[in-house]
């Protein structure tokens, strides 16, 4: 299986906040942005991996700046690292304010998905070739990244995580 580069799955999502979109305080519903989020991510392991997938892992997300309505929500998606049978993507998400003509941060996030074989059995997907710095920095970060996702998810033991021990232990 060829390795793929990191910018050949780059999503970018776009969406408008409409009135059904917000709370109570005229802002967009975190639960809504987590809910595009989690397709911007999904097209993006698709790209990387051509089959379908599922979410494996949502990792914290903390929200920077509110959207507001009618603001439009970009969301930037792409897979930093591959492992056996899952991928990590990293997504940012930019609110825009369309007649100020002004774009801010809003937050990013980490989300892991798994492809899956025709049976919906996991399978095997490509490695990933990181070419720019950003890409080479979120590549390098991915393994601790996981670890710490398996630990927190029960999946590993804090002893088997080399990584994290590494990162955090002098000799």
């Amino acid at each position: 299986m060829d390795a793929r580069k990191a910018s050949a799955s780059l999503t970018i999502m776009t969406e408008i906040v409409l009135p059904n979109d917000t709370n109570v305080f005229g802002n967009l519903m975190g639960g809504r942005l987590m809910y595009w989020m989690d397709i911007a991510a999904a097209l993006a392991s698709q790209k990387h991996c051509n089959a379908p997938v599922v979410t494996a892992s949502v990792d914290n997300i903390s929200f920077e700046n509110p959207i507001k309505l009618g603001n439009a929500v970009h969301i930037e998606a792409k897979v930093t690292r591959a492992f056996n049978t899952s991928m990590e993507i990293h997504m940012k998400v930019w609110g825009e304010d369309m007649t100020q003509q002004f774009r801010y941060k809003s937050n990013e996030a980490y989300y892991t998905f798994v492809a899956l074989d025709p049976n919906r059995k996991p399978r095997p997907v490509p490695a990933v070739i990181a070419e720019n710095e950003e890409e080479k920095k979120l590549f390098e970060g991915a393994l601790r990244r996981r670890q710490l996702r398996l630990i927190l998810g029960g999946k590993m033991k804090p002893d088997d995580a080399l990584e994290l021990k590494a990162f955090f232990m002098k000799d």
